[in-house]
This record gives structure tokens, sequence and C-alpha cells, in this order.
């Protein structure tokens, strides 16, 4: 901080109105105050900073009109005001705004002239608060998302390596390989690493090249081409599929070789990672179940039976996936149809509904199975009703919005949806009322058109009478 070098020369003797002035104008608040923090006389300058401070401050201390937690730096302002320091400190206080909520505000304090009393200048950081929430509402947001992100990796990276089938991604504009799993590293006859960054197709007989080159060609070009037969320089015939996929601003192609022949193929190196993902499968804590083209289960772990509170996997085999979902032939219908068109469905919230009648709050992921000529889906049903969220402390409250009203459909009977549609509504009213009355009971009561009495049990329902204040007055408050 630099002060001026000369004040008096340079200010001269300044007219107090025009200071006066000029002090409410360059500030959100300024203070009078007595050496003991009296406050004498009161000047804003913040027309919203004004709505929320209480017109009786002139007279009461300083230290009355902040919370508890800020009462040690009103002192601290005040001894730094009158020990002359020069270097005025600043300390941020929290005033008690007319609503009973806090308003921050940002003081110095200096004593005027050779004078008794000193002056108090504030900013109000009400604006710099609420972006520091948003702020902080955001990065909340951005870890969520970045957890997510990662969940869903890891388990791309499970499945991608774990499968028996050789899957390459390759980049069409450069032709070389970008990923490559431990199945097409062997059915190739290359360590992983070596083969990312070569170029494909490679290791094919001079037919087999072509036919390969002209599949990428057709993905390129149209998104998609039929299968192809290729052989490999040792013999081993394949049968290769490729698909165009997107990934951020680039196209990759995603290419699967099955071999057509097994006889080249060692059938116990083959069955062993077959039996380790078998055991993965059935033992993971997230339900895993396996359909036919129509929803049909197939197959189903441990995890989905205690899930659907089933003994055994004969019980569900052959049963719709439909008849355990929340939104009866609504739910499946919307993953199948995202399924045959995307192929994929990521973190689809529903509910999934026991045979005894216990539901729990579930997050489905689900992928397209391409296997000949009877493709499968399978699913991922993991448990989220022990999830932590940010709405998760008052289980009771009621609906905040139309969308939250909207999340009950299909979860809850109309009749309570229409319930908790008019209970919402009802204590929004109440609310509003207390707000213009400014709290004042018997004056919201007047204005919703309802007894005192009536108005006193709906607080009490709605548990807004600690919000209302036990000491508000009763009497109709005045017009300001």
């Amino acid at each position: 901080m630099k002060a001026f070098d000369a004040p008096q020369t340079a200010l001269g003797t300044l007219d107090t109105d025009r200071v006066a002035s000029l002090i409410a104008s360059v500030s959100d608040i300024a203070l009078i105050l007595d050496q003991k923090g009296m406050i004498r006389d009161v000047a804003l300058g913040n027309d919203e900073l004004s709505a929320q401070v209480s017109d009786d401050w002139v007279g009461r201390s300083w230290s009355d009109t902040v919370t508890s937690e800020s009462r040690g730096k009103v002192e601290a302002l005040i001894a730094d005001a009158l020990s002359d320091s020069g270097v005025p400190i600043w300390q941020q206080l929290a005033h008690v705004s007319r609503s009973g909520g806090e308003v921050p505000v940002r003081y110095c304090a200096t004593r005027l002239g050779n004078r008794d009393h000193l002056i108090a200048v504030g900013r109000d950081l009400q604006g710099f608060a609420a972006l520091q929430q948003r702020l902080v509402d955001a990065q909340q947001s951005l870890e969520r998302d970045y957890w997510r992100l990662r969940q869903l990796e890891t388990r791309y990276r499970l499945l991608f390596r774990s499968t028996s089938d050789a899957v390459l991604v390759m980049d069409p504009a450069t032709g070389k390989v970008v990923e490559a799993n431990p199945a097409a590293s062997q059915l190739l006859v290359a360590e992983p690493r070596r083969l990312v960054g070569r170029h494909f197709p490679e290791g094919f007989d001079e037919a087999g090249t072509r036919a390969v080159e002209s599949l990428i060609a057709g993905v390129r070009a149209a998104g998609r081409a039929n299968d192809v037969r290729a052989r490999l320089r040792s013999g081993t015939e394949l049968s290769v599929s490729a698909a165009l996929i997107r990934q951020e601003n680039t196209s990759l192609i995603l290419l699967r070789l099955a071999q057509v022949s097994a006889s080249n193929a060692a059938p116990s190196e083959q069955a062993e990672p077959r039996s380790r993902l078998a055991k993965m499968m059935e033992r993971a804590p997230d339900g895993i179940v396996v359909t036919s083209q129509d929803g049909r289960i197939l197959n189903a772990n441990s995890a989905f039976l205690d899930l659907t509170q089933n003994n055994s996997e004969d019980q569900v085999r052959g049963e719709s996936l439909d008849r355990w979902l929340g939104r009866p032939g609504v739910d499946l219908n919307v993953l199948l149809a995202n399924l045959r068109q995307h192929g994929a469905v990521r973190l689809f919230a529903t509910t999934v509904r026991s045979d005894y009648g216990a539901s729990s709050e579930v997050e489905i992921s689900a992928v397209a199975i391409q296997n000949g000529e009877r493709p499968s889906f399978g699913f991922i049903i993991r448990n989220v009703d022990r999830r932590v969220s940010a709405d998760s402390g008052n289980e009771q409250a009621l609906p905040r919005s139309v969308e939250h009203l909207t999340e009950l459909v299909g979860r809850v009977p109309l009749k309570e949806v229409v319930r908790e549609s008019s209970d919402m509504i009802e204590r929004l009213c109440i609310e509003a009322a207390l707000e213009l009355t400014g709290d004042n009971r018997a004056s919201a009561a007047e204005l919703l058109g309802l007894s005192r009495q009536s108005l006193y049990v709906k607080l009490r329902r709605y548990g807004l009478s600690e919000a209302a204040g036990e000491s508000t007055s009763d009497t109709p408050s005045r017009a300001p």
C-alpha cells in the first residue's frame, strides 16, 4: 500500500458532505464508530446489501451485528484503527441479515483525523462467495465425471484384455495399430508392445492382405462393410470384421479377427483365459446377465441372483429381464433399442424388483455381443442403494422440481406422485408467503387464506417452524 506523499497539501480542507458522499459511493457499506465500537451512522452504496441490513444498527455495538465467529475480528479492526498503525488491515466479517442468513463483508477501519470517531469501510463479498460456491460445485462435478470415466475405462480395459476374441484398434489415417489385446498378439504371433505402432494388415498372404485392405477402405467410406476371409502366411484362415468408432474428433477402426479353422489353435491355452473370465464374471460383486436379442436371460451370475432373490440360475434362465426391471415394458425396450442402434449403453438408472417385492436402485451398463448369427446382449447391473449422494442427507425431503417428480414415475404409484407434487406446491406457497411478509406468520396466514392454527400445523408438517423463527411477531408487518 502507498499513501499520498502530502495529503494536506494535495487535498486541503475537504468538504464533509462531499467526503461522505464519496465514501458512500466507493464502498458498499461505511460505518461511523466511536472508540467503544458503537455504531453512530451507516452509509450504504449497494442496493442489494441495503435490503439485507437492518435499520436499527445505529446505536448498537458493531459486534452485535455479526456472527459469534466474527466478533474477534471486529475487536482486531477497532484496535488496529486506534493504534494509528498507518497501514489498515482487512478482515472478512459475516453479518446477520434480516432473514437470518449470513452476509460476508470485507472491512478495514481507520481513525477520522484527530476526532474520537472511527470509520469502517466494507466491500460486499456475496457475489464472490456465490462464485466460490459455483467453483466448488463445478470442481465436485468434474471429480465425479473423472471417477465415472475412470470406472468406464477400467471396465473397458478389463473386457478388452480378458476377451478371447482377437481385437485390434487401428488409425485409418496412418494405417498403424493403436491398441491390441493379448488374444490378437497371440493370433498374429507378436508381442503386444511390438504389435502396437506397426502397420496393418501385416502377416497375411497376398490375397488376404488385399481382402483386409478392401474391408478397411469400405469401412472408411461407408462406416460398415461385410466380413471377409483372409489367410495368414502361416496358413491359418481368419474371419475379419471391422467397425468405425469415433473418439473425440478422430475416427478409429475396430477390427475383430476370429479363426475359421481351429486346427492350429492350442485348446488348452485358449480354455484357460475363458475359464478365468468365467470365474471373474461369476464372482463379480455386480450383477452380470447375458440375454438373447429379445431380452430373455441366457446366463446370470450370483450377484444378479442375490439382487432378484433367486436361488439358482435355472430359475431365471429363459425369463425376460423385463420381469425384474422397475418400469415393466419400458426400461428393457429402451435398453434393447439403444443396444441395437449404438452397440452400448452406459449408466442407465432404474430399479430392480426382487421376487419378494424388495426394490433396489441400480445403474445398468450394457453391450451388444456379436456372436456369429446369434448376437446377444451383456448387462452389468450395479446396486447403488448405499451410494452416498449430495441429496442423501434428507431422505424424506420433498421433490424440489419437476425433474424430481419425473424420476418418481414408474417407481411409485400415480396417487403418491400426485400427493408429492401437491405437498411440494403447498410448501413452496407457504415459503413464498413467509418471505413476502418478512416471516410474519399472521400476515402469511392472511395472505394464504388460512387460519393461524392451520398455518402452524403446516409449518410443523414441513419442518418450517424453525426456519420461520420462534420469536417472529404475529402482528402484521408494517410496509416499508
